[in-house]
């Protein structure tokens, strides 16, 4: 059973039955839409019919991303890697002002690391600026290879996200909320489907207690009504060493600092990923 859920009221579906209702739901779609079509699989195909009522409640209510109106890889590529580890909000002014900076991948491979940790502050885990650098240096030197996992820092779901997004390959990529509607609803969805299951698991299928209420797909989910404990929990920033990670971080970021007016154990951290380096007993960023 998907993330562990735990029952909480009586009204409970088995999944054999969610999956009566989804056919019974199949059947009525597809006499309302047999004459439209899926444009991705050609005029002959029929559309499916959950598809159809993902799409549609996309088509009114799917998050208005700057990034979703580009097909540009690099500029997909930075929306990615910035989203992996802060929220979507967050994002998308420092996105505009990134691409403002760095129009182009071969802008940023130029840049200077210290350059670029320095304009990553704020969005946190800022390793992945300096693999961001690195896969736009790859690229500018070799191209977009075809298989994107051969990037610094690109895995298989940002990899699948650039294809899909950006070059327009058939490939759903998995997020975790991508992932979460499929396993709830137990429906399989192509690529045409993630941008709409992205938003329908961020903003609707969420992961402790979903808006079945307001989900397009809630008639014929067998999961529906049920609440989930979380997969896991992070521990609070506040105190941890990851805020003394930034905060070091954040000072060296302004100015050279001496090593003796510094977290000994962050600076240390900071410089085993790349971030910082210490000469002469000064700590600076990467030049």
């Amino acid at each position: 059973m998907p993330e562990g859920f735990v029952r909480t009221c009586s009204r409970q579906r088995s999944r054999g039955e969610g999956e009566r209702v989804w056919l019974r739901l199949a059947g009525h779609l597809l006499a309302r839409c047999s004459h439209e079509t899926d444009p991705g699989a050609g005029a002959s195909s029929t559309l499916d019919p959950v598809k159809q009522l993902l799409l549609a409640w996309f088509r009114e209510n799917g998050r208005d991303l700057p990034w979703r109106h580009t097909t540009d890889p690099y500029a997909v590529l930075v929306s990615e890697v910035m989203a992996q580890q802060t929220q979507v909000d967050r994002v998308v002014p420092r996105w505009r002002r990134w691409l403002e900076r760095w129009p182009t991948v071969e802008a940023l491979a130029a840049a200077s690391p210290a350059d670029v940790i320095r304009e990553w502050q704020g969005l946190g885990y800022n390793r992945r600026a300096l693999s961001l650098h690195r896969a736009a240096q790859h690229v500018a030197a070799h191209g977009w290879p075809d298989d994107l996992t051969e990037l610094p820092g690109v895995g298989r779901y940002t990899a699948a996200a650039v294809a899909c997004f950006a070059l327009g390959r058939d490939v759903l990529p998995v997020d975790v909320n991508v992932r979460r509607v499929q396993e709830r609803t137990g429906h399989s969805f192509g690529a045409a489907a993630a941008q709409a299951l992205m938003d329908l698991g961020a903003t609707v299928c969420l992961a402790r207690i979903p808006r079945c209420d307001a989900c397009p797909l809630a008639d014929g989910c067998p999961s529906r009504g049920q609440r989930f404990e979380p997969l896991r929990k992070q521990g609070p920033f506040e105190g941890s060493f990851r805020q003394r990670r930034a905060a070091t971080l954040r000072l060296v970021a302004d100015a050279e600092t001496a090593l003796a007016e510094l977290d000994a154990d962050a600076v240390a951290s900071l410089v085993k990923d790349g971030l910082v380096r210490v000469e002469a007993g000064q700590v600076s960023l990467p030049a």
